[in-house]
């Protein structure tokens, strides 16, 4: 039996981790594509094609990156805790990626008006969008644990090797997993997929249909504010006060031996005399393999705090702004947002491998071994 778009009531969505209420599904969804703001529906199509461009193009390269990044370290080995880190914030960006080409192919399929079995934005935000948001925030809160975990080795480094084992990082990444996707569960409840027939397309295409449950809407409020907003806002701080501990550690020690090597060649000069300075505080004693990869994680963390602020800026907006949504008035620049926000975190995502190859010498040798490259150098 088929049933109509006038027949679903409260349809429920949930785009960038905010849920989005739409109480009258009597209107096709057409007439909300004449909502003002700063964007009329020319610039917004011209302003989502680019993105849309970028985005993909940008997408492939990432998948290559960070399927070289998960294929390198799983060579090197879980001895070292972090390469077990590393790989889950590669593997979840991987997956972040795949679902972000999904979700730009079907909203550019939509914008184009091509003629498609299934509706391209409701079944892209229950396949695509939707998850994406979630394992988003995984890919946040292993960030934080990478920083929070150099943080520790500089507290308490005597400790931190009993602390930080492979164990108890594997635990950590599973235990991130299931805390940032398992509330995905609530959209697969909440929503069922459906053929539905559409008098002003005369035809029946599969389309998602929420589940009116009193209960479990009010379940999802609670999840959004929870996940859409608390989660990711707190993975966010937590990332930036880890990165500015560690950055004035790092100019500490720096300076520190600076002024090492400008007391040494006094010393040379006046062999009578030994100025060198104190060293620094037990906190900030750290071995040069230990400071590479403080270094390291810094640059990771400062990239995704660049990549991960318009994610967090757009769920301030949305939060204090109830018109900033897409069924609002801003509903085109909500778009042009959540087009931004799918870009630079595939950016972020896809340039971590950069950093690797740059900064860690085990990865670089083990990756220009996986292609070859050192043997191609012998060859010529």
């Amino acid at each position: 039996m088929h049933s109509t778009k006038e027949e679903n009531a409260n349809f429920s969505a949930v785009t960038a981790g905010r849920l989005q209420v739409w109480d009258d599904q009597s209107k096709d969804p057409s007439v909300f594509t004449s909502a003002t703001g700063f964007l009329n529906d020319r610039q917004l199509g011209i302003i989502s094609l680019v993105l849309l461009s970028i985005s993909q193009l940008c997408s492939v390269v990432a998948i290559i990156s960070n399927s070289l990044s998960i294929t390198v370290f799983v060579r090197l080995g879980f001895s070292e805790p972090s390469n077990i880190s590393l790989v889950a914030l590669a593997a979840s960006d991987l997956a972040c990626v795949v679902l972000s080409i999904w979700t730009n192919s079907c909203f550019l399929l939509s914008s184009m008006d091509v003629r498609l079995p299934f509706d391209a934005t409701n079944v892209s935000y229950l396949t695509g969008s939707a998850p994406w948001a979630f394992i988003s925030r995984t890919v946040a809160w292993i960030t934080a644990f990478i920083s929070f975990e150099r943080c520790l080795c500089i507290l308490v480094p005597l400790k931190v090797k009993k602390l930080i084992t492979s164990r108890s990082t594997l635990t950590a990444m599973i235990i991130i997993f299931i805390f940032t996707f398992c509330p995905f569960l609530y959209v697969v409840i909440r929503n069922r997929f459906a053929w539905i027939f559409y008098p002003y397309l005369n035809a029946t295409i599969l389309d998602v249909v929420p589940i009116d449950n009193k209960y479990i809407i009010q379940i999802g409020y609670i999840i959004v504010v929870c996940c859409g907003v608390i989660q990711p806002l707190l993975a966010f701080f937590i990332v930036l006060m880890c990165t500015i501990f560690l950055v004035i550690t790092l100019k500490k020690l720096s300076s520190w031996r600076k002024s090492v090597t400008s007391a040494k060649s006094q010393w040379q000069h006046k062999p009578g005399e030994n100025p060198v300075p104190n060293s620094p505080p037990a906190r900030d004693r750290i071995s040069h393999k230990e400071e590479r990869l403080v270094r390291m994680v810094v640059a990771i963390a400062t990239i995704f705090i660049v990549s991960y602020t318009p994610t967090c800026i757009m769920l301030l907006c949305s939060v204090i702004f109830d018109e900033f949504a897409y069924f609002g008035v801003y509903k085109r620049m909500y778009i042009v947002s959540g087009l931004a926000t799918f870009l630079t975190q595939t950016v972020s995502g896809g340039v971590n491998i950069l950093i690797y190859y740059y900064m860690a010498s085990k990865f670089r040798s083990a990756l220009r071994c996986l292609l070859r490259l050192d043997r191609q150098e012998g060859e010529k």
